[in-house]
């Protein structure tokens, strides 16, 4: 679609016997949270591989702000401005903050750490660090060493290394896992602000925060998309009910 900033068109991939994205096809237009959901099993984790570029399609096609990204390395899609945050941290967690966030502003390159004292001495790019982190609200944590974070903050971090690449748009993998009830309420807040910077598509478990924050919904089951809509349509669906609300009801 002409309005769209990410733009999936019938990815297939298979693993052996094993249809892990079946025909998938989803957009993700400015200034929206678009949520992902589905079971565990169902493919999410492989199709944010695709469009993040760790992983090619059998068959299909990703564009990205109208160019067709799907033989390009994560490091390239990331510098045309797709972030990705991860459900397991990518943190450097013997650093600061601070050094983080200027790891990021580097940018994705193998050598990036060939290059990591010089650029701490960079006022631009610690102008951009500092900016993310007050973005986050971090700044006042620019010291500490990442490890001594408390979990929701290392999300706050992760947002910030992305925001200094100036991105177009995110990919966020469970970005509530393992979080607490304030801070998911906290995060939820944060999201709710930053999709009008750049929008989110969201792979998320906690459906609580996905009501709260999608704009669209598509649900993935055993590599099909079998409902998009809103947060009405999909709590009305009776199809995704059965095939997995209802699980979570269950629950």
């Amino acid at each position: 679609m002409a309005d769209s900033i990410l733009d999936v068109r019938d990815i297939h991939k298979s693993f052996g016997a094993l249809k892990a994205s079946d025909g998938i096809t989803l957009d993700l237009k400015p200034g929206e949270i678009h949520a992902l959901i589905g079971p565990n099993g169902a493919g999410k984790s492989t199709l944010i591989k695709q469009i993040a570029g760790g992983l090619n399609p059998d068959s299909g096609s990703v564009h990205f702000m109208g160019r067709d990204v799907s033989t390009m390395s994560v490091a390239a899609r990331a510098r045309l401005g797709l972030a990705r945050t991860f459900q397991i941290s990518a943190l450097a967690m013997g650093y600061t903050v601070l050094e983080n966030a200027v790891l990021g502003a580097v940018g994705e390159t193998g050598s990036v750490f060939r290059f990591f004292k010089p650029a701490m001495k960079d006022a631009d790019l610690l102008g951009r660090a500092y900016a993310a982190l007050d973005r986050v609200g971090l700044r006042d944590q620019a010291g500490v060493i990442t490890s001594e974070l408390s979990h929701g903050q290392r999300r706050q971090l992760e947002v910030a290394v992305a925001l200094t690449l100036a991105p177009k748009a995110f990919l966020m993998d469970e970005p509530m896992a393992g979080m607490g009830a304030e801070g998911s309420k906290e995060l939820t807040t944060f999201l709710q602000d930053l999709k009008h910077e750049a929008p989110i598509l969201l792979v998320e478990h906690d459906m609580d925060a996905v009501f709260a924050l999608a704009d669209r919904i598509s649900v993935l089951v055993y590599g099909k998309i079998i409902a998009t809509g809103s947060v009405a349509d999909i709590r009305a669906n009776a199809d995704v009910r059965t095939a997995y609300l209802g699980e979570e009801d269950a629950a």
